[in-house]
């Protein structure tokens, strides 16, 4: 046995392996596509990661939420789906074949109901179970969605909007006082004073309380970020005091109170950025995510800011709180702890609150991302178990018993040597990179089944030569034969479970190792009988 025939022998076994292996790639690409395996697994990966634990995974709260971010138009333009009667009418059996599975699980109408989820209108309202979703979702893409989905960036514009509008106020009330304590102390002065008094109070009620009104509107539309309307209000109220000292008589207690306006107004607005941080304007990011969980601590700080609970500031606060009372209901506890966790090391690295949100959508997308690895690795370990199932019948089906395979080769030279022959044609002329290129390869590879007799099937020559029978029928080693071809069914369906990709590159190898290789001798002597 020189290394020659053994290497012919196993090129031979290698493309039988390759030939099925692209059939049981087929029809595990098929099994996919009708279960829809990919999409489904995805989404039950992310109930685990929304959860935080498989058991808990299974709770309406967290399939409720999880079907909210499939809803999400971010999450929806990932599943693009045909349209058209020719193409929906297929995919409507897919449809119904991919639930007869969860139809018939342990988990019953509940798995049944939250498979995909309800589409629903932009009122919320359901107009039908959805019947697909995306097999694959971006890091960014999810982080995105489910912060919108919780409303953080929402919840951060109202907070700042809330405590903007009790600035605004206190500045006003402050302002207010210093005119309050002025016409108290001058209610016996001159006509002069008293008409200052009379003109300064118009001033104040129709230019600067209506200025800092439609400052905050702007803000409400969010036409102005915070900056913009800190600035803004600086100027109103430096035109109010430029007013105050162009009118106001020559009279001591007018103009002290003119000095207390302006430590007013230096102490507000002389560094906005400075204001903003002492005064809370923008809060923080681990704020914002604790104030979902209510009742807490920081949202009693919150309340307790607010000094007049009859101003607009602490109504619209007050119904922010309710709508969170009513989403944290619905919200499970979980969620809101890995949240909390999350926005606390987001925290730690942020400078601002726009830093905090957009390192808080890094860390979950991060947090997505390596999530999705462990569960792509599940989903791999699965695969691989479905692989050996079909590999395996497939070699039943097929009758592909590797030791039976393994004789014929060695026996019979014209099967070996045309398989060789094609296996070296087929190896130099494809690559296996891309699906594009696995299709062609098996395109070539059914074409060259035409021309080629494969030692497999449950032809009666096959057979035959499998159960070694004899001429009369009779063979007493029958036992021994029925097991030696059950043992070579599996060492063909764990051959076939590798996959078309490892054995189109092992054949390369071997088809290069024995073209360098030596010719054989019998070759050479064959050439020079010829010549002579």
């Amino acid at each position: 046995m020189t290394l020659p025939f053994i290497l012919d022998v196993t090129i031979g076994l290698v493309f039988i392996y390759l030939i099925l292996s692209l059939l049981a790639a087929e029809i595990q690409e098929l099994i996919t596509t009708v279960l829809q395996w990919r999409a489904v697994h995805l989404k039950k990966s992310i109930e685990i990661l929304i959860a935080g634990d498989v058991s808990q995974s299974e709770e309406d709260s967290i399939i409720e939420l999880v079907n909210d971010l499939y809803n999400h138009p971010l999450i929806k333009s990932v599943n693009q789906e045909a349209k058209g009667f020719l193409t929906i009418l297929p995919r409507k059996l897919i449809w119904f074949l991919s639930t007869l599975p969860i139809k018939l699980s342990l988990s019953g109408r509940k798995r049944d109901i939250s498979i995909f989820g309800y589409a629903k209108n932009e009122q919320g309202e359901t107009k039908g179970k959805k019947h697909s979703a995306p097999s694959y979702i971006p890091g960014d893409t999810f982080a995105t969605t489910l912060m919108e989905t919780l409303g953080i960036p929402k919840l951060v514009q109202k907070l700042t909007e809330s405590r903007l509008m009790n600035f605004s106020y206190q500045q006003l009330h402050d302002v207010q006082s210093i005119l309050i304590k002025l016409g108290e102390q001058l209610y016996n002065a001159d006509n002069e004073v008293l008409k200052f008094l009379d003109n300064i109070e118009q001033d104040f009620r129709q230019k600067l309380e209506y200025e800092f009104k439609i400052i905050i509107a702007d803000y409400q539309k969010e036409k102005t970020d915070l900056i913009t309307s800190m600035n803004r209000m600086a100027r109103s109220l430096d035109r109010f005091i430029e007013i105050f000292a162009l009118d106001m008589p020559d009279n001591q207690l007018i103009y002290k109170a003119l000095q207390r306006l302006k430590v007013l107004r230096k102490d507000s607005f002389a560094d906005i950025e400075q204001t903003i941080c002492l005064q809370g304007l923008k809060p923080n990011i681990n704020e914002v995510v604790q104030l979902i969980n209510v009742g807490s601590e920081i949202q009693q700080e919150f309340i307790n800011e607010f000094k007049d609970k009859d101003s607009e500031a602490y109504q619209t606060f007050k119904s922010l709180c309710q709508k969170l009372e009513n989403f944290s209901k619905q919200l499970p506890p979980c969620v809101v702890d890995n949240m909390a966790t999350l926005a606390k090391r987001a925290q730690l690295k942020a400078k601002t609150t726009e830093e905090g949100v957009n390192i808080l959508r890094q860390e979950i997308a991060e947090t997505f991302d390596n999530s999705m690895e462990r569960a792509s690795g599940v989903y791999r370990r699965n695969a691989k178990g479905v692989a050996l199932l079909i590999g395996f019948s497939i070699a039943v089906i097929a009758n592909a018993d590797t030791f039976h395979i393994v004789s014929i080769l060695s026996k019979d030279a014209t099967i070996r040597t045309a398989i060789v022959s094609n296996a070296g044609q087929v190896v130099q002329t494809n690559s296996v990179n891309s699906p594009e290129e696995i299709k062609l390869l098996r395109e070539q590879t059914n074409n060259l089944l035409e021309e080629i007799i494969l030692p497999i099937g449950w032809n009666k020559m096959n057979l035959e030569q499998q159960m070694g029978l004899t001429s009369d029928k009779k063979n007493p080693l029958l036992i021994n034969s029925y097991l030696t071809m059950f043992c070579g069914w599996l060492v063909s369906g764990v051959a076939i479970s590798m996959g078309a990709p490892f054995w189109f590159e092992l054949i390369g190898r071997v088809v290069n190792v024995r073209n360098s290789g030596k010719r054989p001798k019998s070759s050479v002597k064959s050439e020079v009988g010829d010549n002579s």
